[in-house]
């Protein structure tokens, strides 16, 4: 459990981390980010992609959750139900707690838990303070200014991060 910024891995996008890697690095639960990492923000329904991405995660053995800072969304439910998944909303990352509670309600220990999430400031804040393994994915889609800024600052530790799975340089 440390305050770093740097992710343990970096994917393109969440498509691409696998049954494979999950189980070579011992992960039996995957929490997931929502917006920008499963789905672009305002969207209500998954993309086919997404969608059986998940459904092979499920049939590896690992367990998918979804774990968000979106409060009392609809559309969180909606995601959550197509893709077949419980959640948490209001998880407040980086604060730990959201984590601790999908532990607690699915027991899971921290070392068989990985966070993945588009935000180095949020989920891979929230995984290292945790003691969880933290993956960073590219996001989906920059909406807004103001996220096109936090990527920018964001951009460092990204860079750091040691290991990088099928990104090109």
């Amino acid at each position: 459990m440390s305050f770093s910024l740097i992710p343990d891995y970096s994917f393109p996008d969440i498509c691409k981390v696998t049954p494979e890697f999950l189980k070579e690095k011992g992960i039996r639960l995957l929490l997931l980010d929502l917006d920008n990492t499963m789905a672009p923000y305002g969207t209500v329904v998954p993309t086919r992609e997404i969608a059986e991405w998940a459904e092979n995660i499920r049939k590896s053995g690992v367990k998918t959750f979804i774990l968000t800072n979106n409060n009392g969304s609809e559309r969180v439910k909606a995601l959550s139900e197509a893709l077949g998944m419980g959640y948490i909303m209001g998880a407040r990352k980086p604060l730990v707690t959201g984590i601790n509670r999908a532990l607690e309600k699915l027991g899971y220990s921290r070392e068989e838990t990985a966070l993945a999430g588009d935000q180095i400031f949020t989920d891979v804040l929230a995984a290292n303070c945790a003691g969880i393994t933290s993956i960073v994915v590219r996001p989906i889609k920059i909406t807004s200014p103001l996220l096109n800024l936090r990527y920018w600052l964001e951009a460092p530790f990204r860079a750091l991060c040691p290991n990088k799975m099928d990104c090109p340089r």
